[in-house]
């Protein structure tokens, strides 16, 4: 039923509203037919042991007095209602305890159709339930013998009363069954809107957002049910959607800002070269290493943006494997030495251990931490590279003797395209991307990043890695 009323095009308050109508509708009527049932059975099953009684008192009765008089009734053997009716053996009437009961001769009583369709539930009270111009009648005969003659004894019970209390019971029934109902999808109605109205709040909050309002919200109420729920969670969902635009905005922002800058290094040169470049050599090849330069950069922070955009879409393929900790500290080590020979690089320790990673990312992240100590540490400056096993993680330590971090800026350093000195940066090369790299592949290898710096004394990035200790 539920399935035919979805394909409805209607509000769905309607077709709850319907669907509450119609279960209400069949528990109503399943209500009213066991209790029209149940009182009709008692009403019968009543008037029926009525009448068996009063048979069984008049018969004892007689049996006692042997004689057939006036006097019977006045012993009060009827129950309430029961009528008797005694003819002689010539089938005169000779005792009538109402003689304003139905006027029928006992040959008519006897000969007429017993049992009615109506009552064929009833199979007991059947037989002896009749049907006389559309007023049933219990009835029951007895025969007895006294001093040689035959006494026919004839007892019945009108139903007219309990006929008229049922045919009055179905009409209340009816009318109250009817207003129920009428009740029932009314109060529904109120009811689902009141119930859906949130869901329509969070329909038209949804049609007045536009990328560029995304500050519009749903109001909450203090109900606390699953519709509160609802609305909570979607205003959760538009705060990281609008903080989601804001990063890609002021991320595109900061790639075009970085990538204008030696884009227009690159067309400078390349216009100097055309004009008076070609006959100048020292000119022409000014130019060409600006160019290569440049273009290198330019190079590697589109590397770094499709790393960021790859990671972000959840498509950077990571080749994680048993990896011996030992062997690439000292790769790192070596690298270190030969491309700062300015710098005192020191290894401080390194440890053995076996962590699950990707090797290429690992060395990525700690190349990244090495390069900002080369390049904010000044000449004979020193650069310590620690390794050492704990015992559920592998914690790496690089520390330099640099120009540190303010205070301030540390929450920040991991956010793409920051820059704490962005005038330094320009000498440096630095395009703010390295840290938010590392700090993404720290997040894929379930590890975290603790950055520890002053100012003017030097900075000290520790990482912690969980070690594979299925292999230990």
């Amino acid at each position: 039923m539920w399935s035919k009323i979805k394909l409805l095009q209607m509000p769905i308050s309607i077709k709850l509203t319907m669907l509450y109508s119609v279960i209400l509708s069949c528990i109503l009527l399943f209500t009213s037919c066991l209790t029209f049932t149940g009182l009709l059975y008692v009403l019968f099953t009543q008037a029926h042991a009525e009448l068996r009684q009063s048979v069984i008192n008049v018969t004892q009765y007689l049996e006692k007095a042997n004689t057939v008089d006036s006097r019977l009734l006045e012993e009060n053997l009827l129950q309430p209602g029961v009528i008797l009716k005694i003819y002689d053996d010539q089938n005169s009437l000779i005792i009538d305890s109402d003689a304003h009961a139905l006027d029928m001769h006992a040959p008519m009583w006897d000969n007429h159709e017993s049992g009615n369709r109506k009552f064929a539930a009833m199979k007991e009270e059947v037989s002896q339930l009749i049907d006389t111009e559309r007023s049933y009648f219990y009835y029951d005969k007895k025969q007895i013998s006294l001093d040689g003659h035959l006494f026919k004894l004839h007892f019945m019970k009108p139903m007219l009363e309990q006929n008229h209390f049922l045919k009055n019971l179905i009409v209340n029934l009816f009318i109250t069954n009817v207003l129920g109902l009428i009740i029932a999808i009314i109060s529904g109605i109120f009811i689902s809107n009141r119930i859906l109205r949130p869901i329509r709040n969070i329909t038209e909050t949804a049609k007045e957002i536009e990328i560029k309002n995304l500050e519009k919200r749903i109001t909450l109420t203090d109900s606390n049910d699953e519709l509160h729920e609802l609305a909570k969670t979607f205003n959760h969902m538009l705060n990281r959607i609008q903080l989601g635009f804001e990063k890609q905005r002021r991320f595109v922002s900061d790639a075009s800002h970085e990538l204008r800058t030696p884009i227009t290094v690159i067309s400078g040169y390349a216009e100097m070269l055309d004009r008076w470049g070609k006959q100048d050599p020292s000119a022409l090849q000014e130019g060409i290493e600006a160019i290569k330069s440049e273009a290198n950069n330019m190079y590697g922070l589109i590397e770094k943006l499709l790393f960021l955009a790859r990671a972000d879409q959840n498509r950077q393929i990571l080749k994680k494997a048993p990896l011996n900790t030992e062997r690439l500290i000292e790769e790192i080590f070596q690298e270190t030495c030969i491309i700062a020979p300015n710098h005192k690089i020191i290894l401080t320790q390194n440890d053995p251990a076996i962590i699950c990673a990707d090797s290429a990312s690992i060395k990525q992240m700690l190349r990244i931490f090495i390069e900002n100590s080369i390049k904010y540490t000044l000449s004979d400056g020193k650069i310590m590279i620690g390794a050492r096993k704990m015992e559920h993680d592998f914690e790496v330590t690089v520390k330099d003797t640099g120009i540190g971090i303010p205070d301030e800026e540390q929450p920040h350093v991991f956010n793409r395209f920051y820059r704490v000195d962005k005038s330094r940066s320009k000498v440096t090369g630095g395009t703010g991307l390295g840290l938010s790299i590392a700090s993404l592949i720290a997040e894929q290898h379930n590890s975290t990043i603790h950055l520890d710096s002053k100012l003017g004394e030097g900075t000290t990035i520790t990482v912690r890695i969980p070690l594979n200790l299925s292999d230990d």
